[in-house]
């Protein structure tokens, strides 16, 4: 069985990808005028303090390792000293990944009070590499600027500006506060939602589809969730349409539930594992006595 494991995390490594991974969180929208509709209507539904924590697994055939951790937290701050929020993630690897295919992943996202991303930084470290990637976002009435910065400790690797009109921008972490923002009293089954995500030289198209209720069942706990599909053009995937499918918690927090990704080999799962300092009750998560 060890021998299966290493043989499916040498085939992923051959596609090694921090987009692939990392994307996940951002599966995790609409123009109108930039500066308001980029605002993201999410105060409702977190508050500083808010910590939340993911597990994630890599499933190649029948085998399905536990692949690394990540956790979501949000606090209030200050940024360029004016009053802000701090919304970060933290991913790691574990077990034989560990020695293998090392990762260390951390975003750093820097909002308003109201929600607008005024400033991303992403810093991977895989042991043999490091490299930073900022995004400094920029608003004018018809258009959202992105400053685009990746170096590593020897050089600028990229220096450029991306630009969207009319419809939203963010970072890969910005965008999950977004669909934790949607009203689903206002949604239909089929209802799509579409936005992009600033990735170095890229701006990455992407759309949520909405679906209807699910029941997403873990262990002897099962999760009452609102399910998309997300459309992602972007070479990390092997398929557009369907790319990945994200499972809303149903209750006021819209906490992502469960995540999967199909990859160019196998698939990634998200799944979510504890959480404290909650805004609303966790009142989607019903526990069955056994």
């Amino acid at each position: 069985m060890k021998a299966s494991v290493t043989t499916a995390i040498a085939a992923m490594s051959a596609y090694r990808s921090n987009r692939c991974i990392l994307l996940l969180f951002a599966l995790l929208l609409l123009g109108g005028r930039p500066l308001g509709a980029q605002t993201i209507p999410v105060g409702e539904r977190v508050q500083s303090g808010e910590r939340v924590e993911y597990e994630l697994y890599f499933k190649w055939g029948l085998l399905m390792p536990r692949a690394g951790y990540a956790t979501l937290a949000i606090r209030d701050t200050s940024y360029t000293g004016q009053p802000g929020i701090h919304y970060r993630l933290l991913f790691r690897t574990v077990g034989i990944f560990e020695r293998i295919y090392s990762m260390r992943d951390t975003i750093d996202c820097r909002f308003t009070p109201e929600f607008l991303l005024l400033h991303s930084e992403k810093r991977s470290d895989e042991g043999d590499y490091y490299s930073v990637d900022a995004l400094t976002f920029h608003y004018a009435d018809e258009a959202i600027t992105t400053h685009s910065l990746r170096y590593t400790p020897s050089r600028v690797k990229i220096d450029t500006t991306l630009c969207a009109t009319e419809q939203r921008m963010y970072d890969m972490l910005g965008a999950t506060l977004y669909l934790r923002s949607l009203d689903w009293d206002e949604m239909q089954s089929g209802d799509s939602f579409p936005f992009n995500v600033a990735i170095g030289r890229d701006v990455v198209n992407i759309s949520f589809r909405y679906t209807g209720q699910q029941i997403v069942e873990r262990g002897n706990v099962k999760y009452r969730t609102r399910h998309f599909y997300i459309d992602i053009y972007d070479e990390a995937f092997t398929q557009s349409k369907e790319a990945a499918e994200i499972w809303i918690g149903d209750d006021a927090n819209h906490l992502p539930v469960k995540i999967r990704a199909k990859l160019k080999i196998g698939a990634a799962e998200v799944y979510y594992h504890a959480s404290e300092g909650l805004r609303h009750p966790l009142d989607c998560r019903v526990e069955i006595r056994r």
